[in-house]
């Protein structure tokens, strides 16, 4: 079956970036900024992003590109011969189902704040009453299965479409609208009266607010902040590597996705922040950020009902690009391994992923009582898996993969990521990449299990 390939090099760009702009950017970045101290938080993560992120994103490209396969096949063209690396590369896909099965969840939650705005329910309500309409969602299971079904069966609808005309041409508008968005939205935040003290905050470094946070803390947090927004080492960016032509280097277009999604994250802080002074709501708030501390800013706000909407609207788009990519990888996985065609790929998954998504949502009402690692809850639970465990190992792996003799090599990864016009990835790295890197991870997956 001949390989498809991305129509164009944008599409590429704007797919991949779609993959790696998230929950991750949206939700997690911004709060965990506020509660690290800002400005030396950003600082840091702008750097690890560089000297982590990227070259990381690079070996996972070049496996697929090399390959021109799903994750264990692409381990297997490319593996010295007896070797065991494709196992790795089920270990890739089970990170991606465990990913959806509490993603779509999430991605629903977000569905359904643009609905509720858009329908006025916040409208003239207040603010003492914002929290009890989160708690109301997460306690009707009818609620959270509708939303997460309809993200389920939208993105398995544009996936059977094919890569071109599903994938690459929705995450095209999705992405320009996303970026459009986002856009207006920080404009209209950074107008706020008193907004210029939230964006001090957030961009200005201050060493002795990171310190009253613990500055070790802020730097391993910025650490796997910009680790884990890129969704690495679970072959979610390898497939779209597959899809990649030779025409230009891997260093470059792994930049380029770098760029896209760190801008992302930085304006979400920029509408946050500004916000959140302008009302004077509290920064640090946590998780519960976006759910119940913002719609308190958007209910005093004037045509706080419009910008409440286009905001979970840019979250929504945000959730759905992602959704849609590891989808991508699920049913490109299939195809490759069991030789499905993708109309029999999309059925098969699309009903597993319904019925392996229920226990995330029913985790916060009829199973509410359920503990499953740690005393952490169905999502927490599987979250811990996916972040704290297979995306950093599984990163390593890749790694391992690209710079050992007893892989891929490091010559073959360096040939693969400089072929076509662009910049380099410089052989000097080697000894970073064999020696620093390998611990940097290591650093993140012990923090993560601690």
């Amino acid at each position: 079956m001949k390989r498809e390939n991305f129509q164009s090099r944008l599409g590429f760009i704007l797919v991949s970036a779609g993959c790696a702009i998230g929950i991750g950017n949206v939700w997690k970045f911004p709060y965990v900024t506020g509660v690290n101290g800002g400005g030396v938080f950003v600082l840091f993560y702008l750097l690890f992003l560089a000297i982590m992120g990227v070259p990381v994103l690079t070996m996972e490209l070049a496996v697929g590109r090399a390959s021109r396969k799903s994750a264990v096949q692409g381990y297997e063209a490319l593996e010295p011969k007896g070797s065991k690396w494709h196992i790795h590369g089920w270990f890739c896909i089970i990170g991606c189902y465990l990913l959806m099965m509490y993603y779509t969840t999430v991605a629903g939650w977000m569905l359904g704040y643009f609905y509720k705005f858009l329908t006025g329910t916040f409208s003239g309500m207040e603010a003492g009453a914002v929290d009890s309409v989160f708690g109301a969602m997460l306690g009707s299971p009818g609620e959270m299965t509708t939303f997460m079904a309809i993200i389920v069966l939208a993105g398995f609808l544009v996936c059977s479409f094919g890569l071109q005309k599903g994938l690459e041409r929705i995450s095209k508008y999705m992405m320009l609208a996303l970026l459009g968005l986002i856009v207006v939205l920080a404009v209209h935040s950074c107008t706020l009266p008193g907004a210029i003290e939230g964006v001090k905050f957030y961009l200005l470094p201050d060493f002795d607010r990171a310190a009253e946070a613990g500055l070790g803390n802020v730097i391993t947090a910025a650490m796997n902040q910009s680790f884990f927004t890129l969704s690495l080492g679970i072959a979610a960016m390898e497939i779209f590597g597959s899809y990649m032509t030779k025409d230009n280097t891997l260093t470059g277009e792994a930049v380029r996705i770098c760029c896209l999604d760190t801008f992302v994250a930085m304006m979400s802080g920029m509408i946050i922040f500004p916000a959140c002074f302008s009302f004077g709501v509290s920064p640090d708030a946590g998780p519960s950020l976006i759910f119940m501390t913002l719609p308190k800013v958007f209910v005093n706000m004037a045509g706080g009902r419009i910008w409440g909407t286009l905001f979970f609207l840019f979250m929504t788009f945000a959730s759905f690009t992602t959704v849609i990519s590891v989808f991508e990888n699920l049913l490109a996985t299939c195809m490759d391994n069991f030789g499905w065609d993708r109309k029999k790929s999309v059925i098969i998954n699309c009903v597993f992923i319904l019925v392996a998504s229920m226990p995330c949502v029913l985790g916060y009402n009829v199973w509410s009582d359920v503990r499953l690692i740690r005393g952490m809850d169905v999502l927490d639970s599987e979250d811990f898996i996916v972040s704290n465990l297979l995306l950093p190992l599984g990163s390593l792996v890749y790694l391992l993969f690209c710079t050992t003799k007893w892989g891929w090599g490091f010559d073959k990864y360096l040939e693969e990521t400089n072929t076509g016009s662009g910049l380099k990835m410089p052989r000097a790295f080697k000894p970073y990449f064999q020696f620093v890197l390998p611990a940097l991870i290591l650093v993140i997956l012990v923090q993560g299990l601690i």
